[in-house]
């Protein structure tokens, strides 16, 4: 599957599907070196793994990368919106990380998430997701890296604010245009969004490219992850991070966030310095869209983790 533009997604060295559900799949993409260290890759919502290429392109020499698209985003086909939610996702991870190992050859992973993929991962390994019926083979990590994960109470608002807050936002998702003539349409829309001022030369395009399918008729292109099913995780996340249970983590975390003193491109910024069960750090200058802004400072922070570990 190859990406036009400046930046070009190859091929990948291996594709596996992992059937999640009766009705849906997510194809996970090999890339890098199989000798390194394994990563496993997810984005956030409403968007696409591949769009994050500008951050995991330099990975590959090092690393033996797995990608995967939450359900219902990117390379996926679009399922029954009922079974769009958190715990869903939960389940999904846990069967997408046992055939990893039954296809790849099992080895310590390391989850590198951005986002409500990060909030999963979390919510994955906290012992409060427990009453959730999992395969026998629950999710283990050697390490998580999460990017800017929507978690906690953020500075200066109160709950009962932040909950009006995410309640717009879901309002404002939900009529958002899905239906476009052609990819460049997209991107003029892209070029207007505040949330994309500060990404690196070539990502509209690269977000045209990879969130956007063919509508079934072929007429248009529209979203692959419709507007609807994305309002409905924003209306309910804050629910969930609650949930999230540190004590309970059974690997080293380390979480970069975007710049707190800089709007917050998907919600308000979440103040994590008093979290000590975490490696916290933030990235100046960085909005929730660090990876596609400071994709280098993003990879040196990680690496710089990674070797802190051994």
């Amino acid at each position: 599957m190859r990406m036009k533009g400046i930046w070009e997604i190859p091929e990948p060295l291996e594709t596996c599907d992992v059937r999640l559900d009766g009705n849906s799949v997510a194809t996970v993409r090999r890339f890098g070196n199989p000798d390194g260290r394994r990563l496993i890759l997810s984005h956030g919502n409403g968007l696409a793994i591949d769009l994050y290429y500008p951050f995991w392109s330099l990975l590959v020499s090092d690393f033996d990368i797995l990608l995967y698209d939450l359900r219902n985003h990117g390379w996926n086909t679009l399922s029954d919106r009922s079974n769009h939610n958190i715990p869903t996702f939960i389940q999904d991870l846990d069967r997408i990380l046992g055939e990893i190992d039954d296809r790849f050859g099992a080895k310590p992973k390391i989850g590198v998430f951005h986002s409500l993929s990060a909030l999963v991962s979390l919510l994955s390994l906290s012992s409060v997701m427990g009453i959730l019926s999992r395969p026998a083979r629950a999710v283990e990590f050697e390490a998580l890296i999460l990017f800017d994960p929507p978690l906690f109470k953020p500075s200066g608002l109160s709950e009962a604010k932040f909950d009006e807050l995410a309640k717009l936002l879901a309002r404002r998702t939900r009529v958002r245009g899905n239906r476009f003539e052609r990819h460049g349409d997209f991107v003029e829309l892209l070029d207007y969004s505040p949330n994309f001022t500060r990404v690196v030369p070539g990502v509209r395009e690269l977000m045209a490219q990879t969130t956007l399918r063919k509508s079934t008729g072929g007429e248009f292109y529209e979203l692959c992850c419709p507007p609807e099913y994305e309002a409905q995780i924003v209306e309910f996340a804050r629910s969930y991070a609650g949930w999230v249970d540190f004590k309970s983590l059974s690997c080293p975390v380390k979480v970069l966030g975007a710049d707190p003193t800089l709007p917050f491109a998907y919600l308000p910024t979440f103040d994590m310095v008093e979290m000590d069960t975490v490696d916290y750090d933030f990235l100046p200058e960085a909005t929730h869209y660090l990876q596609l802004e400071r994709p280098a400072d993003c990879v040196s922070a990680m690496r710089q983790f990674l070797d802190s570990m051994t």
